[in-house]
């Protein structure tokens, strides 16, 4: 049986994935730029065009969601034309390939695994591990498992653990922040894989906790990689003061969309 909020997530779908998809990324863009230039209000559709030196009419087809040209050229006019951000351009640049690459990994990458397993079983100076492009934990370490037990338990996801776990809120000092970036990171996946059943399971689960959905509706921030993000640990079993720690994250060669993780002191 269907309950009324149940409902309204299944009559929604397309405005789950708004946030996500580029004509309202570019209108949201064309507000920050706004911002950026100290102009008080977004830029106007007219002016973009007039920086990237393509015509109003084909801006607009591109932000109502038209299919227009796009060549690498054109993605770095307009980028530099919205004034946008290292993470806001490898979204953009991404674009070209949503519906041509797929970060599902095939059979046989699963496989290459294997060793990158051994590889995340070897660490011991600091906590590591291996998650797929959807935040699915692979493999982790001894150090891992015993700051965050969570990571044992099957279909063990990040993702999911920080957002819907109530665990995290308090092992999160600043979890509200973190919740924030996080979202951010999703919003990038699911711009590049907008059909991944994995990936819309953990939006629908987000708009299920009221405190993730005003998160995720209060705007389009896009964050590929959390290369050295900053983390605030109240971690009992492990330290009686608070740990701080950066993540450095790689990416590994042939594996798209999955990358090995070390939390080392801040």
């Amino acid at each position: 049986m269907t309950g009324p909020r149940d409902a309204d997530i299944s009559e929604s779908a397309e405005y789950q994935l708004e946030f996500a998809d580029l004509p309202h990324l570019l209108r949201a863009w064309r507000a920050e730029a706004g911002a950026k230039l100290g102009r008080g209000k977004a830029l106007p559709q007219k002016e973009v065009a007039l920086r990237m030196g393509v015509s109003e009419r084909w801006y607009r087809a591109l932000e109502s969601g038209a299919q227009v040209p796009l060549t690498s050229d054109t993605l770095t006019q307009l980028a530099d034309a919205l004034v946008l951000g290292p993470d806001e351009r490898t979204a953009l640049y991404s674009y070209r390939l949503a519906e041509v690459s797929d970060e599902r990994q095939p059979t046989d990458d699963i496989r290459r695994y294997g060793r990158l397993k051994e590889f995340v079983d070897a660490q011991t100076m600091f906590p590591a591990y291996l998650i797929d492009h959807a935040w699915n934990v692979i493999a982790y370490n001894a150090l891992m498992a015993r700051w965050f037990p969570w990571v044992r338990e099957p279909e063990a996801n990040l993702m999911r653990w920080v957002l819907l776990n109530p665990d995290s809120r308090v092992q999160l000092v600043d979890w509200r922040r973190q919740a924030s970036l996080y979202l951010a990171q999703l919003r990038f996946a699911l711009f590049r894989n907008p059909d991944d059943p994995t990936l819309q399971d953990l939006l629908t689960g987000v708009r299920r906790e009221p405190i993730c959905q005003e998160l995720w509706d209060a705007g389009p921030r896009i964050i590929a990689f959390r290369q050295g993000g900053r983390f605030r640990l109240e971690l009992p079993h492990v330290s009686p003061t608070e740990l701080v720690v950066t993540a450095q994250v790689l990416l590994p060669a042939y594996l798209p969309g999955a990358r090995f993780v070390t939390l080392m002191p801040a």
